[in-house]
C-alpha cells in the first residue's frame, strides 16, 4: 500500500478518533469480511490496532483484536551462538508458506540491522522487535543502558520500518522484590535487563519514566506498541501472582496515556499458566487493560513438556484465544531449550495456526468453519488432492498420505492405509446410505 507521510497526526489510532476510514481500514476489513466503519470504530475504542509503520513498503495491513480472526506471531532471530542472514530469511519464508500474520525479530547476535532489515524488505507482514536488546548490544554491560541510547535504537528501527515494538516499561522498581518469591524468578529477557538496571542504579525503570519520549517516535511513524510483561511467569508455581498482576495494572494505566498521544497499543501476556486460571487472566488484562488487544506467550499449561512445549502451550493458546486473546506468540519444539531452525518455526507456526483456527470456530466468526465443512466433504468422498489442498499443512499431508499409499492410483482410492478397502467406516457409510 501506498505510504504516509511522517506525522504525529496520521497514526491509524488518531485517523480513527477523527472519524475517518483509512486505506488500511478499509483493507482490513476486505479480509476480515467485516464493515470499514466497524473497523474504525474499533480501533477508535483501542480495541483494535492495525500495525504498519509508514516506512514499511509493501506491508499488507492487518488487524489484531478480539473482533477480528484470532492472529498467530511467529519468533526468529539470530543469537550470538548461531544462525545468520540466510537461516533467519528461510525461517521468514516458512513463515510466510505457513500462514503467520506478524513476525518478530529478537536476535541478538551479529549483523542485526542488516537481519532486520532484510526482513523488513521481504516481508508484506508487520514486523516486530524489542529494542532493549540491541541497546544492549551497543553497551558493555547492563548497568551502561541509557534512555538516550534506546531511543536512538527505537528511531532507527522505526525508520527501517519496524512496525511494533515490546517496551517493558510497567516493571517497576518496586514490584522487583516480588518476583523474589518466585521460583523462577524473572524470566522476561527485557525484564529481567530492566530489574538488573534498576537494582544497580537504585531508580525508577526509565522506559516507564520517558514513556512520553519513546511515545515521541513511535507516533511520528505510527509504530504500535506492544506494552511487555517483564514479570510474566516462568512456570506454573510463579502463575498469576502479585508480581504479574501488578505489572499488568501499570500497563493498563501506561495505555490510557499511550492513548492520550494517540499511539496504537497491545498488551503482553503470560507466559506458564494452569489450564484452570487462563480465562481468568483474560478478563484481568480486559478489565485492568481497558480492552486494549492482548497478545500471549502460549500459555505453556504443563512444565514437563521439554522438546514438546509447542504442544502443551498450543493447548493453552486455543483456550487464551477462546476467552479473548487476540493474538497467540508461537512456541516452538525448541522452547527451554535451545536456538528454533526453520523446522522447529514450521512445527511450532502450525501448532498455533491449529489454535487460532479452533478457537475461531469456537467464537463463530462468520466463515471460520467453511474450510472444516468443505474437508469433512472432501474427507466422504475420498478427495485425497482436495483433501490436501484444504490442509493447514498440504505439504505435510500429501507426505504422510504417500508413504504408505505412493502411487497415483491411490489418489482416487476410497480407503487410506489405516483401515485398508476391507475396513473403511466411511466406505461401509457410503454403501449403508446410498450416498
Amino acid at each position: 500500500m501506498k505510504n504516509r507521510n511522517t506525522t504525529e497526526n496520521n497514526t491509524q489510532f488518531i485517523i480513527a478518533r477523527r472519524g475517518d476510514v483509512s486505506g488500511e481500514m478499509r483493507f482490513v476489513a476486505e479480509r476480515e469480511g467485516l464493515d470499514p466503519e466497524f473497523i474504525r470504530a474499533e480501533i477508535a475504542a483501542g480495541r483494535l490496532i492495525i500495525p504498519a509503520n509508514i516506512r514499511h513498503n509493501g506491508l499488507e495491513p492487518m488487524a489484531i483484536g478480539k473482533a477480528a480472526r484470532c492472529k498467530v506471531n511467529v519468533n526468529i532471530g539470530n543469537s550470538p551462538l548461531g544462525s545468520g542472514l540466510e537461516c533467519e530469511l528461510e525461517k521468514l519464508r516458512l513463515s510466510l508458506k505457513y500462514g503467520a500474520d506478524t513476525l518478530m525479530d529478537l536476535s541478538t547476535g551479529s549483523d542485526i540491522n542488516g537481519i532486520r532489515e532484510s526482513l523488513i524488505t521481504h516481508s508484506p507482514i508487520p514486523i516486530g522487535t524489542v529494542p532493549i536488546y540491541q541497546a544492549l548490544q551497543e553497551v558493555e554491560k547492563v548497568e551502561d543502558l541509557s534512555i538516550e541510547g534506546v531511543l536512538k535504537v527505537i528511531e532507527y528501527q522505526a525508520r527501517q520500518g519496524v512496525d511494533f515494538m515490546t517496551i517493558h516499561c510497567g516493571l517497576l522498581r518496586e514490584l522487583v522484590p516480588l518476583a523474589r518469591r518466585r521460583v523462577t524468578g524473572i524470566v522476561s529477557r527485557g525484564g529481567a535487563i530492566m530489574a538488573q538496571w534498576m537494582e544497580h542504579h537504585e531508580t525508577e525503570n526509565f522506559l516507564y519514566t520517558d514513556f512520553g519520549k519513546i511515545l515521541d517516535v513511535c507516533l511520528r511513524y505510527d509504530v504500535s506498541l506492544s506494552l511487555g510483561d517483564g514479570l510474566r511467569p516462568g512456570c506454573l508455581a510463579d502463575a498469576s501472582d502479585e508480581a504479574q498482576f501488578g505489572e499488568l495494572k501499570i500497563l493498563g494505566d501506561l495505555t490510557k496515556t499511550a492513548w492520550d498521544r494517540g499511539a496504537q497499543v497491545m498488551i503482553e501476556g503470560p507466559g506458564h499458566i494452569p489450564m484452570d486460571q487462563i480465562a481468568m487472566n483474560v478478563e484481568r488484562q480486559m478489565a485492568l487493560c481497558h480492552d486494549a488487544p492482548f497478545y500471549v506467550l502460549g500459555p505453556i499449561v504443563t512444565d514437563i513438556a521439554a522438546g514438546y512445549d509447542h504442544i502443551s502451550s498450543a493447548i493453552g493458546a486455543a483456550m487464551a484465544a477462546q476467552a479473548g486473546a487476540a493474538m497467540l506468540c508461537y512456541v516452538t519444539p525448541k522452547e527451554h531449550l535451545g536456538l528454533p531452525n526453520a523446522e522447529d518455526v514450521r512445527s511450532g507456526l502450525l501448532a498455533y495456526k491449529i489454535a487460532a483456527h479452533a478457537a475461531d470456530v469456537a467464537r463463530h466468526r462468520k466463515g471460520a468453519r467453511d474450510r472444516d465443512d468443505a474437508m469433512a466433504r472432501a474427507r466422504y468422498g475420498f478427495d485425497w488432492e482436495r483433501q490436501f489442498e484444504l490442509a493447514l499443512d498440504p505439504d505435510r499431508a500429501r507426505e504422510y498420505h504417500d508413504e504408505t499409499l505412493a502411487g497415483q492410483e491411490f489418489k482416487t482410492a476410497d480407503y487410506c492405509s489405516m483401515c485398508g478397502p476391507k475396513f473403511c467406516a466411511m466406505n461401509i457409510s457410503r454403501k449403508v446410505t446410498g450416498r
